[in-house]
């Protein structure tokens, strides 16, 4: 692997965690040190920091905080 892609992995402590975890990415980038790129984007995807994600993280706390109030609306409202 080039030399400044090793720089660049060793400041990017994410990136070369991902890349222990996932070696095929070492040998990409051994063959085609510019795929930089694709390996971010793989790692966002593999960690789940894309937006979607985030995104889906959200709305899945708002709905357990809505179900939350729901039921402590139901305990302190007695039933007919």
């Amino acid at each position: 692997m080039r030399k400044e892609v090793m720089e660049y992995l060793e400041r990017q402590r994410e990136l070369k965690q991902f890349i222990r975890e996932q070696p095929h990415w070492y040998r990409k980038l051994s063959r085609n040190p510019y795929d930089l790129e694709a390996l971010q984007i793989a790692s966002l995807h593999h960690y789940k920091r894309t937006i979607p994600h985030q995104v889906e993280k959200f709305s899945n706390g708002v709905q357990m905080a809505s179900m939350m109030f729901n039921m402590f609306q139901s305990m302190n409202n007695p039933s007919k």
